[in-house]
């Protein structure tokens, strides 16, 4: 009995000791299943799968790309400069968007910046600059980008003539500006934050790709067909359908989805005609969804991949690009 009472007392005397053992022994267990868990997390492959070629910004929705040789990847897309990817947009005067498919001509108007100004051009068109930061006069009004609302900034009444009397049309039409104050819309399919862009911040497409469905066509395609904010040589036809993780210089890409076509690929970007055909039609023929996305795709064509960004950063022609697994 005294041997037991010792005992006893020995470990109350040493119940803090104990304590702090017993609790040195879980943090221990715990960091160590938190470096498991880590482990398992981390990038199992990393290999390299093609090269930037091209890197193209286009300012205004529908517009010309600006082909660049850097560039920011933003959360919300491309930027150059005071440039960022589709943060302008023409639309009716009761705020519905106004892409290539209404007015094909739109291809043609092209888009530069200076320290100030949004700078026009347009064929027949003298240039005009705008401010590219606007007044707090300029009215924001509420526009309807694929049935989702977002605002932009009213570019005034200058700006809305220009375009007007360019496209020729017998409506009104207007250009607005995104600001980073205001909210972005979501894709409903997978929540990547958007501004004017149809489906997600970047598009991205290999010229392996285009090069297969050239030897389909009559009169070849060109990138100006797809718009695309990052193209990659140096990999085989269709092999970015299966990048769901890609890394290119300190920035880091996760795939969303694939982009579905429509009549906007047969606008000529040279002549800013469209044919309502080809390159479409030829598509159709052989780049078809599964059947099991059809609720997602419905009937159109499939080329190229969208995706969001992951992790921001600089990105230049001639980067390498990564596929990550896992």
């Amino acid at each position: 009995m005294n041997r037991i009472s010792d005992l006893i007392d020995l470990c109350a005397q040493n119940k803090k000791a104990l304590l702090y053992a017993a609790a040195v022994g879980l943090g221990t267990l715990g960091l160590g299943l938190l470096l498991k868990s880590l482990h398992k997390k981390s990038p199992r492959k990393v290999s390299q799968v093609g090269v930037v070629s091209e890197l193209i910004i286009y300012a205004v929705k529908s517009c010309k790309g600006l082909h660049v040789q850097k560039a920011e990847c933003l959360e919300m897309g491309l930027k150059y400069g005071e440039l960022k990817d589709r943060h302008w947009l023409v639309i009716t005067e009761d705020g519905h968007q106004v892409t290539g498919r209404q007015e094909p001509r739109l291809v043609l108007m092209s888009v530069t910046s200076s320290d100030e100004s949004l700078c026009l051009k347009a064929p027949d068109m003298e240039e005009l600059n705008i401010p590219l930061k606007l007044s707090n006069k300029n009215p924001i009004v509420n526009c309807r980008v694929w049935s989702k609302d977002i605002q932009g900034r009213d570019c005034g009444d200058e700006a809305s003539l220009w375009i007007t009397q360019y496209l020729a049309g017998e409506r009104t039409y207007r250009l607005v500006q995104f600001e980073s104050d205001m909210k972005p819309r979501r894709h409903h399919e997978h929540g990547s934050k958007v501004v004017y862009p149809d489906d997600s911040p970047i598009m991205l497409l290999s010229e392996a790709s285009l090069e297969d469905l050239n030897t389909r066509l009559e009169r070849k395609a060109t990138v100006g067909n797809f718009r695309p904010s990052i193209v990659v040589s140096g990999c085989e036809a269709f092999a970015e359908d299966s990048w769901d993780e890609i890394q290119i210089g300190s920035m880091r890409l996760y795939r969303v989805m694939a982009c579905s076509r429509c009549i906007f690929t047969t606008v000529d970007p040279e002549t800013g005609v469209i044919d309502r055909k080809e390159p479409l039609e030829t598509l159709k023929s052989y780049r078809l969804c599964d059947p099991s996305e059809k609720h997602i795709y419905k009937t159109a064509p499939l080329f190229g991949q969208y995706y969001r960004v992951d992790k921001t950063g600089i990105l230049q022609v001639g980067d390498p690009v990564y596929k990550i697994t896992y």
